[in-house]
């Protein structure tokens, strides 16, 4: 006897995309009203599941072997990064978090640029070429204003939040 297995749907239900964009405006709004107490809370449980995480990979090396220098490198980064998260006090846990982002996002800014340069010297077109030039002064910005970067950081977040969320919600409507 066979049993018939209904196709598999890799779209989430529109109920999920609804509440998924109801949390991101709420927490959006959240960091826009009080963005040092909600900040202080998401990077606090960014720490808590790096901690986490880096003990699961630690602990996954007593049963499998595969990828152990990775593994052993992920772990230790993460239990060393969630615990100084978590230890920390609320000034250092915002600055180191947000230092941190504003470098990656710095650096990945001037090399998305330079990619975006060389696409456009390689035939990708101006717009090409603007966009790389728009990027790399946006890295250096970031880099060059570290503190005024990372105090708005909670804002910008928050917007992109409260919009990804608007968007949610009528993407939401439309799969219904």
């Amino acid at each position: 006897m066979t049993t018939a297995v209904a196709p598999q749907d890799n779209h989430s239900p529109w109920w999920l995309v609804l509440l998924t964009g109801i949390a991101a405006i709420i927490l959006g709004w959240m960091l826009w009203m009080n963005p040092l107490k909600t900040a202080n809370v998401l990077v606090w449980a960014i720490g808590l599941y790096w901690l986490i995480t880096g003990v699961i990979y630690l602990v996954s090396l007593f049963w499998d072997r595969r990828q152990w220098g990775w593994k052993l490198f992920s772990g230790i980064l993460g239990v060393v990064a969630g615990w100084f998260l978590i230890d920390a006090g609320a000034g250092e846990r915002l600055a180191t978090m947000g230092f941190a982002i504003v470098l990656v996002l710095g650096i990945q800014g001037i090399i998305m640029g330079i990619m975006g340069l060389i696409a456009a010297f390689q035939g990708g077109g101006w717009g090409a070429g603007v966009l790389g030039v728009v990027s790399i002064v946006i890295g250096f910005l970031l880099l060059g204003n570290m503190w005024a970067a990372a105090l708005v950081l909670p804002w910008v977040i928050g917007m992109f939040l409260i919009i990804g969320g608007i968007f949610a919600i009528v993407a939401a409507f439309k799969m219904r």
